[in-house]
């Protein structure tokens, strides 16, 4: 909704302006420099990048849309689900949670998550370290290393993504001066016109180089800021898990460990201590 709002804001104060210094939005309604600009990019975009990372890309565009897919009330029952997963490990040992493990769609533990149930990477996450350690790795230290692995590769992954997406927006001023050449180009063609027809025929070619610097700054450059940003806040969620499974490894409470979890959370989705305290009580056991 931001960006919509951004988008809006910025085009509308670029051709207010235009329009208001006595400019005609006709001469800049040339559809074919658009065509020219926007379909280079998207040709050099899919030359630039292997099919997974284009894949990624246009969910970048699309999570620069949507925002951050996280909210406070996701990360409450996500640090709830984690307090009672210790609280059975605590209580009835780590074997009791193997089949919790092996079939978490058929769970009762996890079926009173239902945000989390639907989030396949984050449930496969967690049940992998808890299968670890129920296959006997209790070395903090280790388990913190492998982790770290895990969530470099999940993070060069976002990169590539966002690093695609900031060359698809940096490529437009460029792209917008071939539009312009071939503006001029088609100009010089005509040069024995009469000059009304030079005039439109260079001002359509001079808007190729507008159009570029617009698309590029005003809008491609920052959804591509956008995307990667709320890329890195969603992987708070991650790192949020993380933290609570090391505590719970190092053989804390389970009330300790989610507020170690919870201490990894940036702060507009963070849960209060009695906010959790209060979610964890509701908890019902298995």
């Amino acid at each position: 909704m931001l960006v919509i709002i951004g988008s809006i804001i910025g085009i509308g104060c670029v051709l207010g302006g235009y329009m208001a210094m006595g400019g005609k939005l006709g001469v800049l309604w040339q559809p074919f420099e658009f065509v020219i600009i926007f379909g280079a990019g998207v040709g050099a975009l899919v030359v630039g990048n292997p099919k997974p990372v284009l894949k990624a890309a246009l969910n970048g565009f699309k999570l620069s849309f949507k925002g951050p897919k996280y909210t406070k009330d996701d990360y409450l029952e996500l640090l709830s689900m984690m307090y009672s997963v210790f609280k059975l490990a605590k209580s009835k040992g780590m074997l009791a949670l193997e089949q919790h493990i092996e079939k978490p769609e058929e769970s009762k533990l996890f079926t009173q998550f239902p945000k989390f149930m639907a989030d396949h990477h984050a449930m496969e996450f967690l049940c992998d370290y808890l299968r670890l350690m129920t296959l006997g790795s209790e070395n903090p230290h280790e388990m913190e290393s492998l982790m770290d692995m895990e969530l470099d590769v999940h993070h060069a992954e976002n990169h590539l993504a966002g690093q695609a997406l900031t060359n698809f927006g940096d490529s437009f001023p460029a792209l917008g001066i071939v539009a312009a050449v071939l503006g001029v180009i088609k100009t010089m063609g005509s040069i024995s016109e009469p000059p009304e027809v030079l005039g439109r025929l260079i001002g359509g070619a001079l808007v190729g180089t507008f159009l570029g610097i617009l698309l590029s700054y005003g809008i491609f450059s920052p959804m591509a800021a956008a995307a990667k940003a709320t890329m890195e806040h969603d992987s708070k969620y991650l790192l949020c898990m993380k933290a609570g499974l090391l505590a719970h490894l190092q053989g804390y409470a389970p009330a300790v460990s989610v507020e170690f979890a919870r201490k990894s959370l940036v702060s507009n989705v963070r849960p209060t201590f009695y906010e959790v305290e209060e979610a964890t009580s509701k908890v019902q056991s298995v």
